[in-house]
C-alpha cells in the first residue's frame, strides 16, 4: 500500500494521525486509518505491507478461531517481522453494489477497509477480533 494523504481534515488529536491509503495492485483496494503518530510515522508516499490476522502464531494449527489474548511467553510471533502493530475487532460491514467496506476499532483508533471486489474482503466477518501489523518497504 502506499501513503496518498495524512490528516486530510486536519489534525484532531495530538497523538494519532488519519491516513488515505491505495494498493499499488491491480484490485483497488483503499485503506484509512487512524494510528498512533507518536510512535509510529507514515508520511504522504510511504509505502508499506500491511496483514489484518485473527492470529499472531507462526503456526497457526496452533491456535483456534476467536483466542483474543496476546501470548506473553517471549516465543516468536509474526508480530516480531513488523514494525506497528494493533489489536481490534470487526464491528460493521458495509456492501453497497458491487462494492464491500470493513469498519474495524482498535482500542477507538478506527480503520476503514473498501474494495470493488467484494470477494477481495470475503475473509472478514462482523464481530471478528483481528491484528493489524504494518511494516514500511524499503526504509
Amino acid at each position: 500500500m502506499e501513503v496518498k494523504e495524512v490528516d486530510k481534515e486536519g489534525k484532531r488529536f495530538d497523538k494519532v494521525s488519519r491516513i488515505e491509503a491505495r494498493t499499488c495492485e491491480s484490485n483497488d483496494v483503499r485503506l484509512i486509518l487512524d494510528y498512533n503518530s507518536e510512535i509510529y510515522d507514515l508520511p504522504v508516499g510511504t509505502k508499506f505491507t500491511m496483514v489484518l490476522t485473527e492470529s499472531l502464531d507462526l503456526d497457526s494449527n496452533e491456535v483456534g478461531p476467536g483466542q483474543t489474548e496476546f501470548d506473553q511467553s517471549g516465543r516468536s510471533t509474526l508480530a516480531d517481522e513488523f514494525e506497528y502493530v494493533m489489536h481490534g475487532k470487526v464491528f460493521k460491514m458495509d456492501f453497497k453494489g458491487n462494492s464491500v467496506e470493513v469498519f474495524a476499532s482498535f482500542g477507538g483508533l478506527l480503520m476503514s477497509l473498501q474494495a470493488d471486489e467484494p470477494q477481495a474482503l470475503s475473509v472478514f466477518s462482523l464481530d471478528a477480533y483481528l491484528y493489524l501489523l504494518i511494516k514500511r518497504i524499503g526504509g
